[in-house]
């Protein structure tokens, strides 16, 4: 039976062979799940001899990540806002970049303290609508997604975390029947001809493409935004830069003014 030590330099050469660029850190969190401690108990602990029941699922997890799985769906969570979600295949994988859709949030909520309503709209996990609760508890928030399987695991990391939210199934806003002050959405945008990672076929096709070059969700729900929102509400949206400008001539057209622009976000404010 091997060290730490060792198992982690064999199972991060095997998937650097593969040309995994985080093969080191994949192999440690994959270990650290397993051994449920955390990433530096590994260094301090690097001699230590992984047991038998350990090693078998340590090594079975490679297997699953040398087939590209990503690391999320082999674990069963993943880290949002500094806080844990469960996510499965029938979920997106929160990215690093969507936290920025919550930063957003803060700018635009500064100060506020009024119990708005607020919609989280293709919630998938829940981690943008959860988290927005969690840092902002007066929030009326609903987690709305099309897919059954997507709201069960929503409402499993509301009861996880502790957030008091409603769970709405819904195409879009098709089923939300009052008025809103802000909309989150982190809708398929991925045009099916782009180039993406090997891992990105383990995500739920549904929560990933979208046809009209990956705008055309987006852009129902900027149409329908405008008959739903309160005058001088947002719509708080993710999209691959290379759409932003196609994205704000379309929103403008439907009274709806960029107000702020980061990374892939935007943040639009409705002036009838």
């Amino acid at each position: 039976m091997p060290a730490i030590k060792t198992w982690l330099n064999q199972s991060s050469d095997r998937l650097s062979n593969i040309e995994i660029e985080s093969s080191r850190l994949d192999a440690e969190i994959i270990l650290a799940d397993v051994l449920d401690v955390n990433r530096t108990y590994l260094h301090s602990h690097s001699e230590d001899i992984i047991k038998t029941p350990n090693l078998k699922k340590a090594n079975k997890m490679i297997r699953l990540r040398t087939a590209r799985l990503p690391i999320a769906y082999i674990i069963g969570h993943k880290e949002f806002y500094k806080r844990d979600f469960i996510v499965t295949k029938s979920t997106l994988i929160p990215r690093p970049e969507s936290e920025m859709i919550v930063d957003l949030l803060k700018k635009v909520l500064e100060d506020n303290d009024k119990p708005l309503n607020l919609i989280d709209v293709g919630t998938g996990s829940g981690c943008l609508g959860i988290t927005a609760k969690l840092e902002f508890p007066n929030l009326n928030v609903t987690l709305s997604d099309i897919s059954n399987r997507a709201l069960k695991i929503a409402a499993m990391n509301a009861a996880k975390l502790s957030a008091n939210v409603n769970i709405l199934k819904s195409n879009l806003l098709n089923n939300y029947d009052h008025k809103l002050d802000i909309i989150l959405a982190n809708l398929p945008y991925v045009d099916k001809l782009w180039e993406r990672s090997p891992e990105t076929n383990y995500e739920p096709p549904l929560a990933l493409f979208a046809e009209n070059n990956g705008k055309k969700l987006i852009e129902k729900l900027l149409k329908q935004s405008q008959k739903i929102l309160n005058y001088g509400g947002y719509i708080i949206i993710e999209a691959d830069p290379a759409q932003h400008k196609d994205l704000i001539s379309f929103a403008q057209a439907n009274s709806l003014k960029i107000v702020l622009n980061q990374d892939y976000i935007m943040v639009f404010k409705y002036q009838s």
